[in-house]
């Protein structure tokens, strides 16, 4: 994915806009990582303060969690409502 850093729309969104579709399309399934800091900073070419805005927007979501020592995952909502 490409930053269109001359658009409206701040890199960190475009970051959580292309995660979010990947994690509704099945490309990063519920209970699975989605990539670390240092693969995304390398994979986008941002900041890692715009990733963590990127992240944070999908933990405001509800679409993904921290797990300590461990990573971000995708939230696996069936498992929450058992």
């Amino acid at each position: 994915m490409i930053i269109d850093r001359e658009g409206p729309v701040p890199p960190y969104r475009q970051i959580a806009d292309h995660l979010r579709r990947q994690i509704e399309d099945g490309t990063i399934p519920p209970g699975r990582r989605i990539p670390s800091m240092v693969e995304m900073e390398q994979e986008y070419g941002v900041a890692r303060d715009t990733l963590r805005k990127a992240t944070q927007v999908l933990k405001d979501e509800g679409l993904i969690e921290t797990v300590t020592g461990m990573g971000i995952y995708v939230v696996d909502r069936d498992s929450e409502d058992s």
